[in-house]
Order: structure tokens, then sequence, then C-alpha cells
């Protein structure tokens, strides 16, 4: 260990551009045995490790550095897995650089250890020499519903489930997986990862049933009188508007019907009012990763030009720092610091969007800069499309009036612990702390299973 002298800090290989915008294969390799086993080798094995306590999950980041770089790979893999309900994918699609790299000692001098990187390819190789998550089989006569089959429904289940409790899995949609089914492009994540996983729940007990909306195909009454306890984990789902004039008209589209339709018709199917932007001049409004997944996407579509427009500076986006650097290589124009003021419709058709430009205050005590609008800076860019990436807000199902579930002002269920106003109903994730990560939802979904098994037992 203690190797960040002597080995400098490096990344998994991309593939060629120009053939990786052909397709929506992942775009980064897994590391190979020797490069995965040099980048654990640099851990500085801290005492107080920032990377644990900054990651959502607090992963036992250094312990499983560590037997990596012993070629450790079964006890790496155990501990890769124990606080973690999938860190093959977390591996891939988590921002590090704004989390557990971000913290690392490593990263304002040597550069921060790849753990991203060498977490994926923990699991990815353990899972190739045959090793699987470790479930004990249902052995306990309580039974869970589980709503909602994204990050934070899938870590309850598997939590759950590694407990002995009999879980039941409820999605609204064809395939379960939510954001990382349908919502996160197969350039940055294979859908195989998200079914394996599946598969292994189901094969651990869980049942899963798919096309089935709570309120419509189930009651929620029938589930509070089959269930011991039921989790919401039913995402952040309502795409946010613009609320400019002209948003209403038919080409312009938002970021999560833009990308499910591309998903479907990956899977095979055939989905309804399918976004075709081969051909056409794309703008992007937005600047988080939901937005860069969008022009990364519209330039695999075939669109003639791509452009992402964002209100603040490029020091100020919200997103992953990588999927900017990539959405760049990949021939997207980013256009900073730009407001828009109306979508600019002729004869029915949208034919660009009205902007003003901006400029960033000094920062305030908190060190936060507010956006200024330019005064007489209006200007028109061109656009056949515009899709809007602007975030997710919570659905307020009728079915939680049903059970008595508070929400507040902004439509998030108010929980105490991850329990709700109903006591035999708990919710994480998105839907009760607002859109927010991946890892977050998990890491809420890993917590309330924790506190169901308290009060089941």
């Amino acid at each position: 260990m203690l190797n960040f002298t002597n080995i400098d800090r490096a990344t998994p290989n991309k593939r060629n551009v120009l053939e990786r915008i052909k397709d929506y294969d992942e775009v980064y390799e897994v590391f190979g045995r020797n490069k995965s086993k040099e980048q654990a080798d640099r851990c500085m094995q801290c005492g107080d490790p920032y990377c644990h306590s900054k990651c959502p999950l607090h992963n036992f980041i250094p312990a499983w550095l560590k037997q990596r770089a012993e070629d450790n790979l079964e006890l790496a893999f155990a501990l890769s897995n124990e606080p973690s309900p999938f860190p093959e994918i977390l591996g891939k699609i988590c921002p590090h650089d704004v989390l557990c790299e971000g913290a690392c000692s490593l990263n304002t001098g040597h550069g921060a250890v790849a753990i991203g990187a060498v977490e994926a390819h923990i699991n990815e190789k353990a899972f190739a020499a045959g090793m699987t998550p470790k479930f004990p089989g249902v052995t306990s006569d309580k039974k869970v519903a589980v709503i909602g089959s994204g990050p934070s429904g899938i870590s309850a289940a598997t939590f759950l489930l590694r407990k002995g409790i009999k879980v039941e899995l409820f999605e609204r949609a064809d395939r379960a997986g939510g954001l990382l089914t349908y919502g996160i492009p197969g350039f940055k994540l294979d859908k195989n990862a998200v079914d394996r996983r599946i598969k292994w729940l189901q094969e651990a007990g869980m049942t899963l049933h798919l096309n089935c909306e709570i309120g419509k195909d189930k009651t929620f009454k029938e589930l509070e009188s089959e269930f011991d306890a039921i989790y919401l984990g039913i995402g952040a789902t309502k795409s946010n508007y613009a609320k400019i004039e002209g948003e209403d008209a038919k080409d312009v589209h938002l970021a999560i019907d833009f990308l499910t339709g591309i998903q479907k018709r990956n899977f095979g199917a055939k989905p309804k009012n399918f976004v075709d932007v081969k051909d056409k001049n794309v703008l992007v409004i937005g600047g988080g990763d939901t937005a860069m997944d969008c022009v990364r996407s519209s330039v695999r579509e075939g669109a003639a030009s791509v452009k992402c427009l964002y209100r603040r500076d490029e020091s100020n986006m919200p997103g992953s720092k990588k999927e900017v650097v990539n959405s760049k290589e990949e021939g997207v124009e980013f256009m900073f610091n730009v407001s828009p003021k109306a979508i600019k419709v002729e004869k029915g058709q949208v034919v660009g969007v009205e902007l003003l430009r901006t400029a960033m205050s000094e920062p305030d005590e908190s060190g936060r800069q507010r956006v200024e609008v330019i005064k007489d800076s209006d200007f028109i860019e061109d656009a056949d499309v515009v899709i809007l990436a602007l975030g997710f807000s919570p659905e307020v199902p009728a079915f939680l009036a049903e059970a008595k579930v508070e929400t507040n002002a902004w439509g998030g269920i108010v929980t105490n612990n991850f329990k709700t106003s109903n006591p035999k109903i708990y919710a994480g994730g998105d839907c009760q702390r607002g859109a927010h990560l991946a890892v977050t939802a998990a890491a809420d979904g890993r917590d309330a299973a924790a506190e169901i098994v308290k009060q089941l037992s």
C-alpha cells in the first residue's frame, strides 16, 4: 500500500469516440486485474477515511481497496457488498468526483484513488468467478410490500431479504429498475447489470409484479391487509417545466420521455410518441446529469447539431464533470450563462429559443453565487427540437391520501426516520427527500429496511 508516490492516478479506458457514438454500449471499460491492483495500492489507508464519510452508503472503501491490493478478491467482494445493494452499478454511475474521490486525501495533490473503477472491477471479476450475493432464504413469517423498483426500492428489498423477510415488489412499468432502467442510458449502464440484480432478488425469494400500478391494478387497501409493512420507493418522476411561452409546442419534449422512448426502442419495443431527432437541430435546456444523458443520446440518434443551454457557468454545473467532458468529446456544444425566455414557434413548428444572457453575482456568506440577467441581452438560438432537462418533483398518487400518508408543500412524503404518518408505511429516496442521486436513494432504502426489520421484530 501507500504507492501513491510511485503510481499515478488512472481512470478506465474509454472506447474510441467515433465508435461509441454509433451505439449505446458502455463507454468505459472495466479495469483489468493489474490496473485495479495498482490503483487500489495507491490508497493511504487513512485513520479517518474521508472517502468513507463522504459516501452516502458509508462504504468500507479503504478496507476493500486493501483486500484488492492484496489479491483477496473474495473478501474485497464481501466488503464491497456488505453496506451496498449494487456496488457494481454505483461504481459506474455515481458522481465519484464530488463524493468519495472528491473527499480522497490524495485528491488535492497526487490525484484521488480511482475508487469507483476499482469497485466496479471487484464486483464484475467476482461475478465472472462465480461469486454472488448471499441471502439466507425466506425465514420469517413477515411480509413487506415494496412499491417502486428504482434504486431505493431495490435497496430496501435487498436488505429485507438479507434478514429473511418475504418481499413483494410492485412496479407499474414493464421492466424493473426505475431510473436505472429507463432514466440512465445504456452507454453509462448496461441494462443486463440491473436485470442480474433483480434475478438474484427473485432467487432469494422476492416476488416481482410488473405492469402493476397501485391504486389502479391493485388497491392500497389490499396491500394494507396482505402485508405487515409497506415501503414507498416511488421516486420523483414528475418532470419540471421552464414555465415559459411556447413550451407546450409539439416539438418540445421532457427529458424522461425522450430517454425512456430510446431505451424501450433499444429493448426491441415500438414506443408510442417516440421523439425522433435525426437530422434535427436539438437544444437541451439544463445542466445536470440528465441533460448530459439527453445531449449524448441526441448525438447517437443522429441529430444534425446538439447544444446544451445552462444558465450558470461551467464551474457551477451540478452534474458529474466527466459527463461534461464526454459530451464535448462526442460533439456537443455548450452555451453557458444563458436563460430561456420563450420558445419561438412558427406555424406550429419550433424554430428557436429566445435567450437572455446571464452573469454570476459575487458569492454570498455561504459562498453561493446568484444568477443575474443582463438587461437587453435577448437573442434567438435556432432549433428544431427542444428537450427540457430541468429536474424532477415527486408525484402525489391518490393512494397516499387514502392511506393517510402526509405530504409537504412540494409533494414530498413527510417522514420521521423513514416512518410516515401511517405507522405501517415507510418511505425513502426521492419521494421523501426530493430528486437526488441513485446512491442516496440506495442508502435510504437500506436504512429504511433496518427500521422495518426493527419494527417487525
